[in-house]
């Protein structure tokens, strides 16, 4: 079975060399946001749409439709700069018929309620549970050691 994150490499990588070309080959925020999607194109200095919404006094959320807006009216708040690098990104991933939905079919309004129930679940993993766990794995590595330099510090004491 496929994975529910599976792609096209390709297409992915023709849009994410396309907007890096827009914004600047490893172009990069103040605030260190780096993904091409998140950049605004032709700014100078550089800047994300996070950082551009938070000078203008605007809101850094937008309102991202889960199953596209051609198929259901349910958005969820997200960060300005995840929408535009994670999320709308994932939806262009979807056959263009699903995403755009033109005779309003039902099996379709289903099928991009499914991609977008997935795609939120996976950017949800891995913006709170995939650094959760790296976070208890580093924190084991730390254990470990201060296990074994407090063996070897019984062991020079009992010698």
């Amino acid at each position: 079975m496929a994975a529910a994150t599976e792609r096209d490499p390709i297409r992915a990588h023709y849009r994410r060399a396309v907007a890096s070309r827009r914004v600047g080959e490893k172009a990069q925020c103040a605030c260190g946001e780096s993904r091409p999607e998140a950049l605004i194109s032709g700014s100078k200095p550089v800047i994300c749409a996070k950082c551009r919404r938070m000078t203008k006094g605007q809101s850094i959320m937008d309102d991202h439709h889960v199953a596209g807006r051609s198929n259901s009216p349910v958005t969820i708040p997200v960060p300005v700069s995840d929408h535009r690098a994670v999320l709308s990104p994932a939806q262009y991933d979807w056959p263009k018929e699903t995403l755009e939905n033109p005779e309003e079919l039902d099996l379709l309004k289903a099928a991009a309620c499914i991609r977008g129930y997935i795609d939120c679940q996976d950017y949800l993993t891995n913006k709170i549970l995939r650094p959760i766990a790296e976070l208890l794995e580093r924190r084991t590595k730390l254990e470990r050691r201060s296990r074994k330099d407090q063996r070897n510090v019984t062991k020079s004491a009992e010698a």
